[in-house]
């Protein structure tokens, strides 16, 4: 297993560490509702330094970006970020990524830990177009700094306005005494607030100015264990679960990042998979009775047949009810549609529901 550079700091803090992606990962600190509470109504600090960052650069590196990713990063400006997936030749998905232009000629794509040896195999190998590749995913480091007081309690880090940083998009300055960090507003759990993308030799000193700039504000590390439950309340898909490279982007709901004004790959199939309707669909549900939903469990229907699984299931901290997504029958996929999940003995009646789950 790899350690991120704050890996020791987490174990002080009294972080339960477990393996996640290849490396130790702090799952919880003080426990995953409290944690969870306290994105949703203060502000918190996520190390997720374990994800992937790969630079593409030069005269062809939109060209590549456009081949290898479904969204359309022509349209991106410098500043701005993109939420896209990378399509495989099957009708799956490579892995979900976000696509940030840094300058001109220059692109950063953030993909998913347990992927990134896979992803930089795949990207390689589509690179026909002799677009500059380099993985730097050993030398950085990313923190997410998430909640509605993030931006109060960071304010006086930075001299940039960090409430002038719209969603999805991001800067390049000072932050914590630092020059020439990434600071964007990207964030995975819907309570706002940004991320810190750094070197390694930078992180610790972001992350104690962090710790003691949101102290009054009353922040807290976060463990992964409340960053999947607060994603889940979201609807945000993860990858692994909800997404693999079995599933189409059309059938998981993506098909909003898929734009067929160009060519990517397997974009004529993807196209084609639209405008018949798939088979089945991701869908979001509610338990109406008590009871939790785990990935893997049955979905039902009134006849007790299987028709489909639970890839994302919990017990809503915010809601205090059993939320979760899985793959149904689009038959069964219209919102209000009735379906059961198989508790063990028990099949719980449950409710097809629109996303997201939390409306803060």
């Amino acid at each position: 297993m790899k350690n991120t550079a704050l890996t020791e700091t987490h174990k002080a803090l009294g972080a339960k560490i477990v393996p996640f992606a290849g490396y130790n990962m702090p799952v919880q600190y003080e426990g995953v509702n409290a944690e969870h509470e306290t994105v949703r109504n203060s502000v918190g600090v996520f190390d997720v330094s374990h994800m992937g960052e790969f630079l593409v650069e030069g005269p062809h590196a939109l060209e590549l970006v456009q081949k290898i990713s479904s969204n359309d990063a022509a349209k991106l400006t410098v500043g701005k970020a993109q939420y896209s997936c990378i399509p495989n030749d099957n009708g799956g998905i490579v892995d979900d990524l976000i696509v940030y232009k840094i300058k001109e000629e220059t692109y950063l794509l953030v993909v998913n830990a347990s992927n990134i040896e896979k992803d930089w195999k795949w990207i390689t190998s589509q690179n026909d177009v002799g677009a500059e590749l380099k993985d730097l995913s050993e030398d950085y480091s990313l923190l997410a700094i998430q909640g509605p007081k993030a931006i109060d309690a960071m304010q006086a880090l930075s001299s940039h306005d960090l409430s002038k940083i719209k969603f999805y998009n991001f800067v390049i300055g000072d932050f914590a005494g630092i020059d020439h960090v990434i600071i964007s507003a990207t964030g995975y759990t819907g309570s706002g607030g940004f991320e810190i993308y750094c070197k390694n030799s930078e992180v610790k000193q972001i992350w104690d100015k962090v710790l003691e700039a949101g102290a009054d504000y009353g922040i807290k590390p976060i463990g992964l264990a409340a960053r999947d439950t607060l994603r889940l309340e979201m609807g945000y898909s993860l990858y692994g679960n909800d997404i693999d490279d079995t599933t189409s982007p059309i059938e998981a709901g993506l098909g909003w990042i898929c734009k067929f004004n160009k060519e990517f790959t397997n974009s004529e199939a993807l196209k084609a998979e639209k405008e018949r309707t798939p088979e089945r669909k991701l869908i979001a549900f509610k338990l109406d009775e008590r009871g939790i939903p785990r990935q893997g469990y049955d979905i039902v229907d009134s006849s007790g047949k299987t028709i489909g699984n639970v890839t994302s299931g919990t017990m809503s901290p915010s809601l205090g009810i059993g939320i979760g997504l899985g793959y149904v029958p689009t038959v069964f996929s219209k919102v209000d549609s009735k379906i059961y999940i198989q508790v063990r003995k028990n099949a719980i009646p449950a409710t097809v529901v629109k996303l997201p789950f939390y409306k803060g």
